[in-house]
């Protein structure tokens, strides 16, 4: 993939992984466009990034979305390149029974549905362009669940088995299908979760992160796994249980809250 010289769309570009994705990719000739559904905070990140392009916009509502390809479509006809990043995780207790049944599912809506909508969407529009990709940001957890966060972690394995078929499903047109499965990364994410939960991972910075993520993309490297998380995907293959247990540990100090 080209670095420079592309129009790139970046859900959930206000923060976190999008927005470093954002700096690097403006550092590099783009037109970049960042989504998100707080206005606030997209303006914030257009005062600190420059010339970035934002848009309101909620990929857990496909009215939303419909919304936003005909003004991408208008605006930027020449968008190559479109990130799915929105995401939220949650910790959740399952024993607890506190959720309604929209909270209990939300995951799914913003990490699988709102990326399987917005490729739908764009992709008429990604296959008129050249040098175009789609990039999925997954997770380590899609591998292997660390159960304190059951849906989320099942949210990063159903979108990871989707993205496989997307990419054997787009083969022969023109558009690259990408996949980054972060490990633990030091975002607002991981830091909402519960310190007792998270303080023994191995963490990387955005920063690291997104080089990984850059250097991978330009070398039409497919699966992009920084940090820990190619060993976490071996073990899952070869040592299911064993990581399995590890991920688990984190369980006795939910239930005993």
């Amino acid at each position: 993939m080209n670095l420079s010289e592309n129009t790139i769309l970046i859900t959930g570009g206000s923060s976190g992984i999008g927005f470093e994705m954002a700096k690097k990719f403006l550092a590099s000739k783009n037109t970049v466009i960042i989504i998100g559904r707080n206005i606030d905070k997209l303006e914030k990140a257009k005062q600190e990034l420059g010339d970035v392009k934002i848009i309101q916009s909620d990929v857990s509502n496909p009215d939303s979305i419909k919304e936003l390809y005909e003004q991408v479509a208008k605006d930027y006809p020449n968008l190559n390149v479109l990130i799915n990043n929105a995401g939220i995780m949650t910790t959740i207790n399952l024993q607890d029974h506190n959720l309604t049944a929209n909270q209990l599912t939300k995951e799914l809506d913003i990490n699988v549905k709102g990326a399987i909508w917005m490729n739908d969407a764009f992709l008429p529009l990604l296959k008129k362009n050249k040098n175009s990709a789609i990039a999925i940001v997954s997770s380590s957890l899609a591998f292997v669940p660390m159960p304190i966060t059951p849906v989320y972690c099942a949210s990063k394995a159903a979108i990871h088995s989707y993205t496989l078929s997307l990419r054997a499903q787009l083969k022969n047109t023109n558009v690259k299908v990408f996949e980054l499965a972060p490990p633990a990364t030091k975002t607002a994410i991981l830091a909402d979760s519960k310190e007792e939960f998270t303080k023994n991972m191995d963490t990387i910075s955005v920063e690291t992160l997104v080089g990984e993520f850059i250097n991978g993309f330009s070398k039409d490297k497919y699966e992009i796994l920084p940090g820990q998380s190619s060993q976490v995907k071996f073990m899952s293959r070869f040592f299911p249980k064993f990581i399995l247990n590890q991920m688990s540990k984190s369980i006795d100090g939910m239930n005993t809250q």
